[in-house]
């Protein structure tokens, strides 16, 4: 057997990038609407979806690294997933300072979204249909920024200040997963 292959797990196809673009999609838009329902009335469930949305990201980009090939050949899903575990860790740690936690936020929103952003680019070519992740991983970046500027100089009120970006992500996994349903029965390109 042929030394490249030995180790090789096979790369994701577009149903199965489809897939998790679609679960990604759902997950931050429930949310978002725990965040303004039961997050809103109660600082330690807020607390708690506070952590979980980074905890989540490293999550899902740990699992979907791995079944596309290795978190090796996508370094920076393997990147984002250590940071994202590293932000959720702040968070929990900030939690008694609602600035701070939004300025946590933030930084996290510009690493991840410039690692989403890299890993859309990296994929542009195999599947298409990434251009709603590059553009999501542009406005994480700048919401990140907005983030860490309100923490320091306006009053912040928590969850509900970064909710609305959870809701951003959403949308655009949502539209990723619907452009490649849509274009599964076009000609794909070869890899």
């Amino acid at each position: 057997m042929d030394e490249q292959h030995v180790n090789h797990r096979p790369a994701q196809s577009n149903v199965g990038l489809r897939d998790y673009y679609l679960t990604r999609g759902l997950v931050a838009g429930g949310w978002v609407a725990a965040a303004f329902t039961i997050g809103r009335a109660n600082a330690i469930l807020a607390g708690a979806l506070l952590v979980a949305y980074p905890a989540w990201d490293a999550a899902a980009n740990l699992f979907d690294g791995a079944r596309s090939g290795g978190l090796g050949r996508n370094r920076s899903q393997a990147v984002n997933a250590v940071v994202s575990g590293l932000a959720a860790i702040a968070i929990l740690i900030a939690l008694n300072d609602t600035a701070k936690v939004v300025e946590i936020f933030g930084a996290w929103a510009i690493v991840a979204g410039l690692l989403q952003l890299a890993t859309g680019l990296r994929r542009w070519k195999r599947f298409g249909a990434q251009w709603a992740m590059v553009l999501s991983g542009a406005q994480s970046a700048l919401a990140g920024g907005i983030f860490i500027k309100q923490a320091l100089g306006a009053p912040v009120h928590g969850i509900t200040d970064v909710a609305p970006y959870a809701g951003f992500g959403a949308f655009y996994f949502l539209v990723s997963a619907l452009w490649l349903m849509l274009r599964r029965g076009a000609p794909q390109r070869s890899a």
